[in-house]
């Protein structure tokens, strides 16, 4: 009777090890696949920010380049061209705010990303001097603010 018993608690000791086992496994499976999930959208939302934040300033660079370029500051610089590489560059700048839009889940960062388009779309070629000035700097700061509100959700604790 004694080895049945011996037998019995040793095929319950093992079931119950395997089961554990199993349990922890499968709880620590889960655990690397949550955080392979957040990582990877950690890099994709890195990427999607950063691709938005050059794009704005690329756009912002054709648009000041645009102005002088009319207010015959620059020597050589043909305003039409420039006028096709804005709306070139503005269409990369909407392209990247809507990948913005799929990785954000902050209403607060795609309200900033759509200012920051908006204000670098008011540097327009018929503005005055001090104007031009007033936008240019805006459009600096409305981009910076994006930044730094973007690195708030890509930040790890």
């Amino acid at each position: 009777m004694e080895i049945i018993v011996t037998s019995i608690v040793a095929v319950v000791g093992t079931l119950l090890g395997s089961l554990a086992t199993h349990y922890f496994q499968r709880r620590n499976r889960a655990d690397a696949e949550r955080f392979e999930r957040n990582e990877r959208l950690r890099q994709e939302r890195v990427s999607a920010y950063t691709a938005f934040g050059g794009a704005l300033v690329n756009l912002r660079r054709a648009q000041m380049d645009r102005w002088f370029a009319i207010h015959n500051q620059r020597d050589g610089a043909d305003p039409e061209a420039l006028r096709y590489e804005t709306y070139r560059l503005r269409t990369n700048a909407l392209e990247a705010h809507f990948r913005v839009q799929l990785v954000t889940e902050s209403r607060e960062l795609i309200e900033l990303g759509q200012r920051a388009i908006d204000s670098v779309d008011r540097l327009a070629p018929n503005l005055a001097r001090d104007e031009f000035q007033d936008t240019r700097d805006e459009s600096r700061q409305d981009i910076f603010s994006f930044v730094e509100a973007a690195r708030k959700h890509v930040d790890v604790a």
